[in-house]
């Protein structure tokens, strides 16, 4: 009798500690999650000018679904703790609702990423032309050129018909005058006492470290809540399964503390008591006592020690 309780307890015990340990992950999973969803939505806002708004909305939903998640596995643990069935399968209904969130915000960050190259194109040029008549476009175009060392969309002569001072200047007819954000330390050609203009700007142009950098990031959402998200499936079942072992050992525990004390009872009257018919070692209740020989039926009911 020692050894199986012995057994039942050790058996508690794994299933917490187990409970507690897949907790503890999905909380490092989630401040994972808020990293790189605040990493991407500062890259995302530093090149706002070129990127949809909507855009936007894949690395804030990343940055939601960690502090969800936080949330939710600090649930867990306390439902391990306390060893309640009750907060242990609501752990594992919430992270079901994680999980659609995270499949929510993988989709919409695949759907993103087919939608960059056409997206870069018509916010690229779109800037250019804008370039000379807004001054939050055109810090926004001297950021992008000054940061990624590069210039135009495709190749510096992009710039020959944005660029004011290419229909002003008298210069060679390969050369194209271009904003200085393109030049980075290279030297300048002085027109005059209160301007310069570059003259040996970047050769490669913006488009192509743009949608890399865009492209990367789409795909490390999508990769990242979609590998997650399956992790987290896996953490559901687990949860149900052991709420589902609680409640077995719970059960099994509550009915050899009730025959330890029929057992105690039988001791202190010095005498042979069986069970009663209404209890879990019985196993049914007789509903009615009818006299011997007549029709009435008995009726099986099952009775089992409550589980909290």
């Amino acid at each position: 009798m020692a050894n199986r309780e012995l057994q039942l307890n050790s058996g508690m015990r794994c299933a917490k500690y187990m409970l507690i340990i897949v907790s503890f992950m999905f909380a490092l999973t989630a401040i994972l999650l808020i990293m790189v969803g605040t990493t991407i939505q500062t890259i995302f806002g530093d090149f706002s000018l070129f990127i949809d708004g909507h855009f936007s909305s894949p690395p804030a939903l990343l940055i939601a679904i960690g502090f969800i998640l936080i949330a939710v596995a600090t649930l867990g643990a306390y439902g391990a703790v306390k060893e309640s069935v009750m907060v242990i399968n609501l752990y594992g209904v919430c992270l079901f609702l994680v999980f659609i969130l995270e499949v929510s915000a993988a989709i919409a960050a695949f759907v993103m990423q087919s939608q960059v190259k056409g997206m870069l194109i018509r916010t690229m040029y779109q800037a250019m032309s804008e370039y000379n008549n807004d001054p939050y476009v055109k810090a926004g175009v001297d950021l992008m050129q000054s940061e990624l060392k590069c210039c135009g969309v495709y190749q510096p002569e992009d710039w020959k018909d944005y660029y004011p001072p290419n229909k002003n200047l008298t210069l060679p007819a390969d050369d194209v005058v271009v904003p200085n954000s393109c030049c980075g330390e290279a030297p300048k050609y002085e027109i005059d006492a209160t301007e310069a203009i570059c003259l040996q700007p970047s050769i490669s142009g913006c488009f192509n470290k743009m949608d890399f950098i865009i492209s990367q990031s789409s795909m490390l959402i999508a990769t990242g809540a979609t590998t997650v998200a399956f992790v987290q499936l896996l953490g559901v079942l687990c949860a149900f399964m052991l709420a589902k072992t609680l409640r077995r050992n719970k059960s099994i525990r509550e009915a050899r503390r009730w025959q330890l004390q029929q057992s105690l009872g039988v001791l202190i009257s010095g005498g042979k008591m069986a069970p009663p018919q209404n209890s879990a070692v019985t196993g049914y209740q007789q509903l009615g006592n009818g006299e011997q020989g007549s029709q009435e039926p008995y009726h099986y009911t099952p009775q089992s020690p409550s589980v909290n």
